[in-house]
């Protein structure tokens, strides 16, 4: 490790020309100790190309290539290849403003129990403009991630400066392809790090016409990653402690219980059992027990299958 350096991580797959605007970003920053390191996660495109060019236009830059296995999997690649005392993780598709390392070191040098640093993520459209969050409560100002993030992801990838204390002491990234963000951070917050806010925009995250795993419908395969993300979330704020009884808890309850009856009605049996167990652990809710109970007897698809064709009914 190189004290006082930031690596920056940018996993990237078929989007070169966002890549060369994030990396430039990180590249401008007004902290003089940086280093990227750009993932190339088996692109099909011209991305090697342009990252052999970033990378000999200035030696800060480095890259490593690895068979695709999605967004987790390359950040958890970059983040073995990192140096530096501070991790930040940059998507291809978000940009840094010029001080928010400078400000970002400095919160945490200032505060030496805080194990992550923060600050205000400005939202763009594909159109460029700027416009409010409207999908969640965003830049939140917390001095502990959890139970708020229980709730929602109410940061962005691009957010947070981690100490890499923090990151090591949170482990690898999953081979989730959804939610693996959410999943992470949750894990992070049951280490129970305290955070700095710095009360000043720093990043901005893009939304553009570009593909993005997000997006798409409840197939199978996103629902099962969805399903497995959402039980380790589970899991992560139990190890934590936090108590059922907060309404933070008992809404992950209600997002579990609702995923289940999706996981149900698709055919994925195990999927659905796994999140109905978690959901009964962390949640009383006499509706969740009395769905337990009737997937129990006429299995949980059937069951499912049910709640979804009378939820349909209701909202007529």
């Amino acid at each position: 490790m190189t004290e006082g350096l930031v690596s920056t991580i940018i996993p990237v797959f078929n989007r070169s020309t966002l890549l060369v605007e994030a990396v430039s970003s990180a590249l401008e920053q007004t902290y003089p100790q940086l280093e990227v390191i750009v993932v190339d996660d088996a692109s099909t495109d011209d991305t090697p190309q342009v990252i052999a060019s970033l990378c000999e236009r200035d030696a800060r830059v480095r890259s490593v290539r690895r068979e695709n296995g999605g967004p987790g999997l390359a950040r958890e690649t970059g983040r073995q290849a990192a140096r530096g005392e501070f991790i930040q993780y940059l998507d291809s598709d978000d940009l840094l403003l010029p001080r928010k390392f400078e400000l970002q070191v400095a919160a945490l040098r200032a505060d030496p129990s805080a194990g992550i640093a923060y600050g205000i993520t400005r939202y763009r459209d594909a159109a460029g403009d700027e416009i409010a969050c409207m999908w969640k409560e965003a830049n939140q100002v917390q001095r502990k991630m959890f139970p708020s993030f229980l709730v929602s992801r109410w940061w962005e990838t691009v957010t947070p400066l981690f100490r890499r204390s923090v990151t090591d002491a949170a482990g690898p990234w999953t081979n989730l392809r959804l939610e693996e963000d959410w999943e992470y951070d949750c894990r992070i917050a049951a280490l129970d790090p305290d955070l700095a806010f710095v009360d000043e925009v720093l990043a901005e995250h893009r939304d553009h016409v570009e593909a993005r795993l997000s997006r798409g419908g409840n197939d199978p395969e996103r629902l099962r990653m969805r399903a497995r993300a959402h039980v380790l979330i589970a899991g992560h704020a139990q190890r934590a402690g936090i108590d059922r009884s907060l309404p933070a808890m008992q809404h992950l309850g209600r997002d579990l219980f609702h995923l289940a009856r999706q996981c149900g009605a698709a055919g994925l049996r195990q999927e659905s059992r796994e999140l109905l167990t978690a959901a009964v652990k962390i949640s009383a809710a006499r509706d969740l027990r009395t769905y337990n109970f009737v997937a129990r007897l006429i299995g949980v698809r059937n069951a499912g299958t049910m709640a979804e064709t009378l939820d349909r009914f209701r909202s007529r």
